[in-house]
């Protein structure tokens, strides 16, 4: 019998054999959707390079790569920028294998400084690793009690002083008020806000696995979450909050609701995202009963010499997010997409 060779291609138009690969691959996450290619050209022209793995007509493995070329930070290919989770999905260790030789081929052909694989587990033993990032992932219940139990005690009572504090939430059809709460936020963090196209084209391009959720409180839109749904889970992903929210304990009450909300749907499992290290938002995920799972990124280097450090946490960039957090929001907003296109 004659073996089918394996053959490596760039996805094109046709995605449906890619999306089917998806579907029915465990390892696979949303952020392998054949989407998220025209989402990263149409959002913010970066080329894209969506190898697939074939042979006998039949797809192997898929490794989803965008080349991000910026004056500013670095010039990278990387699976995948503005996603936590990359990396080869394959049902061989021969596609695995020849996905990845092809990736670091690339990678010198385009004359990047790095190949950067965005892994949720370790896979290349002489590669330089990261260790910054770590995930928050857990099983929920299908009914409101059995999920509020499993919320630690005292997060359990500032859940449940949230859910008394006259709040509301509602489904948005668009990405207004999300937005402008969005804006807030990433003033506050110091760090420059995607464009409001980018979750216009998110919306667009997943429809009803792309839900943004509103909290208001008085009819006032307080906090509010962008999620993605896929399979049997959710994963809260872009949000935002306002000046009165810890007032309101808006942002308990925001993931309170969601987990409810995602419950009803059917949903088994909610996905936290990902935070760095002993930061406050991976101790808030710490104090609801999510631990911490580490995210290998991993790096093949071209042009550099060690691994590249475009994290908030670098000192260097310590006096431009103090200079940030002071510019009216107007200013940021004109200027901060400009910036966020390119760290990815």
């Amino acid at each position: 019998m004659t073996i089918e060779q394996l053959n490596i291609h760039e996805l094109g138009e046709d995605t449906t054999a890619w999306e089917d690969f998806i579907a029915e691959t465990p390892q696979a996450t949303f952020f392998h959707r054949a989407g998220w290619k025209r989402v990263i050209e149409r959002a913010f022209g970066h080329r894209c390079h969506f190898l697939y793995a074939e042979r006998d007509g039949r797809i192997e493995g898929v490794l989803p790569l965008a080349h991000v070329n910026s004056r500013l930070f670095a010039n990278a290919l990387i699976s995948t920028p503005f996603c936590v989770y990359g990396g080869a999905v394959a049902t061989t260790d021969e596609a695995t294998a020849a996905l990845y030789a092809k990736a670091c081929e690339l990678a010198r052909e385009l004359g990047v400084e790095y190949f950067e694989t965005r892994e949720t587990r370790p896979r290349h033993a002489d590669w330089p690793r990261k260790d910054l990032y770590f995930t928050f992932r857990r099983q929920i219940a299908d009914n409101d009690a059995d999920n509020l139990k499993a919320i630690p005690r005292k997060q359990r009572a500032v859940v449940r002083k949230s859910i008394d504090a006259g709040l509301d939430w509602q489904i948005d059809e668009d990405t207004r008020r999300l937005y402008a709460l969005y804006l807030y936020n990433m003033r506050s963090l110091g760090t420059p806000p995607v464009a409001r196209k980018y979750l216009d084209v998110l919306r667009e391009e997943f429809g009803e696995d792309c839900e943004i959720l509103t909290v208001t409180h008085a009819g006032e839109p307080v906090a509010s979450v962008l999620s993605f749904y896929f399979r049997d889970e959710i994963l809260p992903y872009y949000s935002g909050a306002g000046a009165n929210a810890r007032d309101h304990k808006a942002n308990d009450y925001l993931y309170w609701a969601l987990m409810s909300h995602a419950a009803s749907r059917g949903v088994k499992w909610f996905d936290f995202g990902r935070s760095k290290r002993d930061t406050g938002p991976y101790n808030f995920k710490r104090h609801w009963g999510f631990e911490p799972q580490p995210l290998p990124y991993e790096y093949y280097l071209v042009g550099i010499d060690k691994m590249p450090d475009l994290s908030p946490n670098n000192p260097k960039y310590a006096t431009f997010i103090r200079a940030w957090q002071k510019l009216p929001l107007p200013v940021t907003r004109a200027l901060g997409p400009w910036l966020a296109r390119d760290l990815g």
